[in-house]
């Protein structure tokens, strides 16, 4: 991830992070819309959960400068993630829920430089996530 896709990326979070909230709700929405399948990993209030993600979000975005300080947090939250059943096959879906939730959130700020900042970022911080699953797995 380059300077100015760091810079993209948390610039247009400052944008969505009044949203609080209501972002992530949305992005649940898209979520349970486009994998109905997985519901049933989550709690019935999503409330609580959607202040979460964002409140995690903000973590990730602000620290994207510094990646490598993430790993220990990025490898916890992976570990948190398996035992929720998560899957790598997951990560895509939620990848894409992601996007179109920032880019419904940026409406006519949305443009493809920022789809491609979000994208990289996300990839990293997915793949990331599933490695650290795997390694779980692997030692189970």
């Amino acid at each position: 991830m380059n300077a100015q896709q760091v810079t993209l990326v948390q610039s247009s979070w400052e944008k969505v992070k009044p949203l609080g909230q209501a972002a992530g709700e949305l992005f649940y929405s898209k979520l349970f819309q486009a994998a109905p399948g997985i519901r049933h990993m989550f709690q019935p209030d999503m409330g609580p959960q959607a202040g979460k993600l964002v409140h995690m979000l903000n973590f990730v975005v602000t620290s994207l400068h510094r990646l490598d300080t993430l790993q220990d947090d990025i490898r916890k939250l992976a570990v948190r993630h398996a035992g929720y059943a998560a899957e790598p096959a997951h990560y895509a879906v939620v990848g894409q829920c992601l996007i179109a939730t920032l880019q419904e959130a940026l409406d006519t700020e949305w443009n493809d430089e920022l789809q491609q900042a979000w994208t990289v970022a996300y990839t990293i911080l997915s793949q990331a996530m599933i490695n650290a699953q795997q390694e779980v797995a692997e030692r189970a």
